[in-house]
């Protein structure tokens, strides 16, 4: 940690004296000319969260203060065409500091529908992931099932994506095809109760065979106020080269619904839904039997996860405290492969009210209430009590 805050010090300091130089000499240092505006434009943006979590199952209470979290975005703009942006998040996890680049990407924009951009991306598969989880976005301290550690959605690859979006006189349509590295195969030699599970974080690509992917999202009415979309991702190879599981493959795919609208008397309506669905291929698996003996075992890898959310928020109220107030509700459930060593099912619902701060920040207090069969865990049943507290900047 001391030393990446060092290496920001000089980073920043060097900026400053060669801006200094550049904007006040000429060739031969020794002369002055008059300032002249960058062309290029620099911004930092992002969020962060802290709060409270209280966690009971079988008798069992934990309470914590968490987050802490800090997520800067980093944008700049070399020219009208020519973009990046990057993320990093520091997290404290127990008692550590995390530090994570949750994307970083260069964009260019070809014409005014189509823009090109290579690098780590998240990714559109569906529309929680790459729009929803932000802290001061997401509208409750907890993600869906499915998603996070053990999930089946993708969050972010690296790779290459063509995206866009067309007008169609009223009705609106967007577009994102990418290629990425793509996901691994646990085959269980290091964690052999997930193995057939799929890990996205593949910095570098393990075999020869990349993923394909791509989303259409339509907007059928004129005040955008609906958006239907359909997202696949797949790649014809997992597992590691030269392994027993290098020609096992995996199909994945996710409809998303949303509707926003603000009705006259009433209020805003936000209803946010997705459903995904992974498939990889059979393979053979080999797991410790009660005597310590190897034996091989093979089950039909298909998981799928499902949330709806709806959010109401009394926006035309004449009360100024009224108006700040949320309202939001969400149900979720994840089925894992029934014979796998992470088989299992879950359901979750989870209450929340909400009361903004300004249209940034925000204060969410939350319940939210699991019940889950197999697993990790082996199951039960776990309620959540949340406090948190998010803001972007």
């Amino acid at each position: 940690m001391k030393k990446l805050i060092i290496l920001i010090l000089i980073i920043g300091f060097g900026h400053t004296i060669y801006g200094q130089n550049y904007n006040n000499f000429d060739t031969d240092s020794t002369k002055t000319e008059a300032f002249k505006p960058s062309k290029t434009q620099f911004m930092i943006r992002g969020y962060g969260h802290t709060g409270l979590n209280t966690l009971s199952s079988d008798n069992e209470t934990e309470s914590s203060y968490v987050g802490s979290a800090f997520a800067p975005i980093f944008l700049f703009k070399h020219s009208d065409k020519l973009l990046f942006e990057a993320e990093l998040e520091f997290v404290l996890e127990g008692n550590e500091l995390e530090v994570g680049l949750e994307y970083a990407n260069v964009m260019y924009v070809l014409n005014k529908n189509m823009t090109v951009r290579a690098g780590k991306f998240l990714l559109p598969f569906g529309t929680f992931m790459e729009r929803l989880h932000p802290a001061w976005i997401n509208r409750l301290p907890t993600a869906p099932l499915g998603y996070g550690h053990d999930g089946i959605a993708p969050s972010s690859g690296i790779g290459v994506e063509l995206r866009g979006a067309f007008d169609l006189g009223g009705p609106k349509l967007n577009y994102s095809v990418y290629s990425t590295n793509g996901p691994r195969i646990k085959d269980g030699s290091i964690e052999p109760e997930e193995a057939g599970m799929l890990q996205f974080q593949n910095y570098e690509d393990n075999n020869n065979s990349k993923a394909f992917g791509g989303r259409i999202g339509l907007l059928p009415f004129a005040d955008s106020s609906t958006e239907i979309g359909f997202s696949t991702y797949s790649t014809s190879k997992v597992g590691a080269r030269d392994s027993q599981y290098e020609n096992v493959g995996a199909f994945l795919y996710a409809l998303d619904f949303a509707f926003v609208k603000q009705f006259s008397g009433f209020g805003v309506i936000d209803i946010k839904g997705q459903y995904n669905n992974s498939n990889v291929d059979d393979a053979t698996y080999t797991e410790l039997d009660e005597f310590g003996n190897p034996e091989e075992y093979t089950f039909n890898n298909e998981s799928n996860s499902f949330y709806t959310q709806l959010s109401y928020r009394p926006t035309t109220s004449e009360s100024d405290f009224m108006k700040k107030l949320e309202f939001v509700g969400r149900y979720s459930n994840y089925n894992a492969p029934a014979d796998a060593e992470w088989s299992g099912e879950s359901e979750q619902y989870a209450f929340g009210l909400n009361y903004w701060l300004t249209w940034r920040s925000l204060i969410k207090v939350a319940y939210q209430t699991t019940d889950s069969v197999g697993g990790h865990d082996g199951g039960g049943t776990t309620n959540g009590f949340f406090v948190h507290w998010a803001i972007g900047f």
